[in-house]
């Protein structure tokens, strides 16, 4: 997760919503090692689907040369929403783990369970507030700053 979060200061520098993520490659038998890292690009490629979790797969399917991205962990510092969730199933990415909830657009707990969907073709498995203050911080962060609440009153 501390990758993750270096990934999601580098959005924060570049005025992009704070959320990290990299693709951990752990077959049988081999080291991990990390395949993939990003961090959420909308503003700057202006494209909506361009979050963090959606480059890391695209990045992880590149580097294995294959759409199936088996033996592979996703950690982002922020609960995924519904369209990165879908990429999760679809690409079957085996497990997720992530930091800080996202109450208003989190596909996996917090406004839906779309991972625990039964009858789906692939199920991902799940753990998540892992450094979740940490993740949390970053993004409350970015929107006082966005919103010009770092300031000092005036006097």
């Amino acid at each position: 997760m501390g990758e993750a979060l270096k990934e999601a200061r580098k959005a924060f520098e570049e005025g992009e919503v704070p959320i990290g993520a990299v693709i951990v490659h752990e077959p049988p038998s081999q080291p991990r090692r990390i395949i993939a890292r990003a961090h959420n690009q909308v503003e700057m490629l202006h494209d909506a689907t361009a979050h963090a979790e959606m480059i890391a797969i695209t990045q992880a399917e590149e580097h294995l040369g294959n759409w199936r991205l088996q033996y592979c962990t996703l950690y982002v510092t922020v609960e995924p929403c519904i369209m990165c969730c879908g990429a999760m199933i679809l690409s079957r990415i085996e497990r997720l783990c992530y930091g800080a909830r996202d109450p208003k657009a989190g596909g996996v707990e917090s406004l839906c369970s779309l991972l625990a969907i039964p009858g789906l073709n692939h199920q991902v498995k799940v753990c998540s507030g892992l450094r979740g203050n940490e993740c949390s911080a970053i993004l409350k962060e970015f929107f006082q700053k966005l919103r010009g609440k770092d300031k000092a009153p005036s006097e």
